[in-house]
């Protein structure tokens, strides 16, 4: 019996994925080609390893047993590949990462610009996918590194499979129109009409958190996903909002107006991989180095993120008191 081990690959995709359509998206082959080597591993065998009696594709006892040993040879094989790489002292190879747009902008692109004097034969590869179908990709190997966020105050993530490094603190900052005076108080903000975010992202638990600390039901008039869009709005005067400090690097000085209260919170970013089920359990050292790199960058952004804070929070006192000598009117 003589068994080809990319077929095994394709055969556990379909065991982890469970059906074909998926297993091809992953694998970027098409459903018949699938099909097909599904089709040439059972006559390499000599038994069914697909129920094909149902409209679902499933694995027979014979193909989830031969799925588990294809799972093996998976770990194996990267085992194999830490090894050769400690004696060849060479990091080389594609390496999935799956991230939202600040992120992306801010500390993937610089920390690939890093990898690419450093390390030119490792080739990021970037997916903009976060939430809950990140997680999924993640744990089924599609993606080698995630970039996840979350409000400070949520317990971090616990599962055994996955290993969760804290990358970045990033603190929240409300946001004003640039002519609409400062409240100077949370509890005044919540009263105002709202720019959120979905109740998913950080943003929106940190909203849900203040509202309920404060006892305050925000008007929420629009609900966006993205920094972009959402800065856009506030500009034009259709709210306030919560956004992480991170997001003001991407918006002109002077566009918003960034309120002074500063107990907000905070979200947390973290790197997180699967964790090593091989023989030596440490981490693929490909992936080490690129979180590395992700972890240099980010360190480089405290004195962007800095600079900038410091000036819009000067731009928005001026403002503040230009306001109240013009309007007769006390400073907020």
């Amino acid at each position: 019996m003589d068994i080809d081990p990319r077929r095994l690959r394709i055969l556990h995709e379909v065991a982890r994925r469970g059906g074909v359509m998926r297993a091809a998206e992953a694998l970027y082959l098409t459903p018949s080609a699938v099909s097909q080597q599904l089709a040439q591993l059972e006559r390499e065998v000599g038994l069914a390893l697909i129920d094909r009696s149902q409209r679902s594709v499933s694995l027979t006892p014979a193909g989830r047993v031969l799925a588990g040993y294809a799972e093996r040879v998976e770990e194996e094989l990267l085992e194999a590949r830490r090894e050769l790489t400690r004696f060849t002292e060479r990091l080389a190879g594609p390496v999935r990462i799956a991230a939202f747009p600040t992120v992306i902008t801010h500390m993937l692109v610089p920390a690939m610009r890093d990898l690419a004097a450093r390390h030119p034969k490792i080739t990021p590869v970037i997916h903009e996918i976060y939430g809950q179908p990140a997680l999924q990709e993640l744990r089924m190997g599609a993606v080698d590194v995630l970039i996840t966020e979350q409000d400070m105050s949520l317990p971090g993530l616990s599962q055994p499979s996955l290993s969760a490094r804290l990358l970045y603190v990033d603190e929240y900052r409300i946001v004003l129109p640039p002519d609409q005076p400062d409240p100077g108080s949370v509890a005044e903000l919540l009263r105002l009409p709202w720019v959120a975010s979905e109740p998913s992202q950080a943003c929106g638990q940190a909203l849900e958190r203040l509202a309920g600390l404060h006892g305050v039901e925000p008007r929420k008039v629009h609900v966006i996903t993205e920094f972009g869009p959402t800065l856009s709005l506030v500009a034009a005067g259709h709210g306030v909002a919560i956004v992480p400090a991170l997001a003001l690097l991407d918006v002109p000085e002077g566009e918003v107006r960034v309120s002074e209260v500063r107990d907000v919170g905070a979200r947390r970013l973290d790197a997180v991989t699967r964790v090593s089920r091989t023989r030596s359990g440490e981490p693929d050292p490909v992936q080490a180095v690129v979180i590395g790199a992700i972890e240099e960058a980010t360190a480089a952004l405290e004195t962007s993120l800095s600079g900038r804070l410091h000036s819009a929070a000067g731009a928005a006192s001026a403002a503040g008191a230009g306001g109240a000598a013009g309007s007769g009117r006390p400073g907020s």
